[in-house]
C-alpha cells in the first residue's frame, strides 16, 4: 500500500531533539541522492551499484539534504518489517523534524501523526486495521469481478471505435478508481469526480492540497449518506463495526483505502500490459492466454513493482542493521523493488526450480511485509481489479500492438513509484458493447 497524499495536523512537539543534517551514517560516508533519471530509466542498475558500494543498507539523501537509510537487502528488509517494536511506522519518532520545512516536497508521502490506518502505530494501528480489514474481507469477489467487467467495458467503449488509445490515461488509471469508488459506497455518478481528485493528488502539483480538501469533503458526504442509508459497501460496514471511531477517523481511513489502492493498481495494470506488449515470453497473453496474464502480473510484482520505495519506518532506539549504526529516530525507507532483485534471494529462487523460480512464487515484497503491510484483503481486491481489467481489454481488443517503438515508452520520473506515463497502442476498431448492430 502506497502512502496516500495527505494534509495533516500541525507538526507535533517532540521530546527528542532533532539530529543534525547530513548522512545518518556519519564518519564521512557519502550518501546517495535519491533522485535523478537513472531511478526511472534503469533502477536495477542503480540498486546493483548501491549494493556493491554500500551493502544492503544504504545512506541516502532526500531533497533538501534530508538524511535517511534505504534498505535494499531482502533479508534486512524482512527483518525491519518483522519487528514493529524496534522499527515502528511512527513518524513522530523522526529525529529530523527540526529541519523539515512546511513545503518539503516529500512531506505528504512521509506524513505526520494522524488518526488513520496509515499514520498510526502499535495498538492504535491494530485498532484501525481490524476495522478496515473486516470491511474489506466482506467484499464479495464475484460481485467485484462483475463490477470490474462492467466498468472496464464502459471505458473501452469510450475509445474502441478510434483504433488508437493511450492505455494509461484511457484505461489503467481510471479503472481502479471507478471500481474503488463503487466499492466504498459512492454512486457511479461520483466516480469521475473521485478520479479527478485522485489524479490531482497523484500529480503532486500546486493543486494537490486543494484536491486533498475536496477528497475529504467527498468522504464526509459519503459517511453522512451511508449513516442515513446503509448499503452493501465498505463505508457502511466500517460504520457498523463494533468499535468506537470518530468521523475524522472514518474519513481518513476511507481516504487511505481509496488513495492507496488507486495508483498502485493502475501501475500494476500498466506495467503488466507493457510487459505483454514488449516481451515475447508474455505475448501469448495478447491472444487470449488467461494463464499468461497471471504470469505477467506476477513477473511485474518481482521485476517492476509499482511501489519501489516506501516510507517508512523509524528506529525506536539506537541499534545496528547490517553493520550500520542506526540512531534512534532515523528514518528507514523500504526498498521493495531493490529487495526483490537481491541476488541472495534470486539464487534461492533459482535453486527452487524453473528458469527463474519466480513463476507462481509470491514471496516478493511488492506489498511490503509484516504488521504494516498492505492488508491481505486489499491485495486480493487489487489483483481482481487488475486481472479482470486486463482480461476484458484483451478479450475486446485482441490485436493490440504498440503505436510507438518500445524504447520510446516513458516511465514516471520518480524513485518511489514505477509506472508508465503513457502506453500508446493501435488496434482494429470495434463497435461499443452497447451498439445493437
Amino acid at each position: 500500500m502506497t502512502t496516500p497524499a495527505s494534509a495533516v495536523p500541525e507538526r507535533p512537539v517532540l521530546s527528542q531533539p532533532p539530529a543534525t543534517g547530513g548522512c545518518p551514517a556519519g564518519g564521512g560516508t557519502s550518501a546517495v541522492p535519491l533522485s535523478g533519471p537513472r531511478f526511472h530509466i534503469e533502477p536495477h542498475v542503480v540498486y546493483r551499484a548501491m549494493r556493491s558500494e554500500h551493502g544492503p543498507v544504504v545512506p541516502v539523501e532526500l531533497p533538501g539534504g534530508v538524511p535517511a537509510w534505504l534498505v535494499i537487502g531482502y533479508r534486512e528488509l524482512h527483518q525491519v518489517t518483522s519487528d514493529g517494536e524496534l522499527f515502528p511506522r511512527d513518524v513522530a519518532l523522526w529525529n529530523q523534524w527540526g529541519s523539515i520545512p512546511e513545503d518539503w516536497p516529500l512531506l505528504p508521502m512521509v506524513g505526520r501523526p494522524m488518526p488513520s490506518i496509515y499514520f498510526t502505530a502499535g495498538a492504535e494501528h491494530r485498532r484501525h486495521a481490524a476495522m478496515v480489514g473486516q470491511a474489506l474481507e466482506e467484499v464479495e469477489h464475484f460481485e467485484l469481478r462483475r463490477n470490474c467487467e462492467e466498468l472496464a467495458d464502459r471505458l473501452i467503449d469510450g475509445f474502441c471505435e478510434r483504433g488508437t488509445a493511450d492505455l494509461i490515461a484511457d484505461f489503467a488509471v481510471p479503472l481502479p478508481v471507478l471500481v474503488l469508488a463503487r466499492l466504498v459506497g459512492f454512486p457511479d455518478a461520483e466516480g469521475p469526480r473521485i478520479a479527478e481528485v485522485l489524479g490531482d493528488l497523484a500529480d503532486g502539483g500546486p493543486g494537490a492540497q486543494e484536491a486533498h480538501l475536496r477528497f475529504g469533503e467527498h468522504m464526509r458526504r459519503l459517511l453522512a449518506a451511508r449513516r442515513a442509508e446503509p448499503g452493501n459497501d465498505v463505508a457502511s460496514r466500517m460504520l457498523a463495526y463494533a468499535g468506537e471511531f470518530t468521523d475524522e477517523e472514518y474519513v481518513l481511513d476511507l481516504m487511505a483505502i481509496t488513495a492507496a489502492g488507486h495508483l498502485t493498481t493502475a501501475d500494476w495494470i500498466g506495467n503488466s500490459l507493457r510487459l505483454m506488449l514488449t516481451d515475447d515470453q508474455f505475448a501469448v497473453a495478447l491472444s487470449g492466454g488467461r494463464h499468461s496474464v497471471a504470469e505477467a502480473m506476477n513477473e511485474v510484482l518481482w521485476e517492476e513493482c509499482p511501489t519501489q520505495i516506501l516510507a517508512g519506518r523509524w528506529a525506536a532506539r539506537d541499534t545496528r542493521l547490517a553493520d550500520r549504526n542506526i540512531r534512534a529516530g532515523d528514518m528507514l525507507l523500504l526498498g521493495l523493488g531493490a529487495a526483490n532483485t537481491d541476488p541472495h534471494i534470486r539464487q534461492h529462487l533459482s535453486a527452487s526450480g524453473g528458469p527463474s523460480g519466480r513463476h507462481g512464487n509470491s514471496a516478493h515484497l511488492a506489498f511490503s511485509h509484516g504488521e504494516y503491510r498492505c492488508p491481505f484483503p486489499a491485495q486480493e481486491i487489487a489483483e481482481i481489479i487488475a486481472r479482470t481489467g486486463i482480461e476484458v481489454l484483451l478479450d475486446r481488443l485482441p490485436d493490440l500492438e504498440l503505436a510507438v517503438p518500445a524504447p520510446e515508452l516513458v516511465r514516471r520520473q520518480s524513485a518511489f513509484l514505477r509506472g508508465m506515463t503513457a502506453l500508446p497502442v493501435r488496434f482494429a476498431p470495434v463497435r461499443p458493447t452497447g451498439d445493437p448492430s
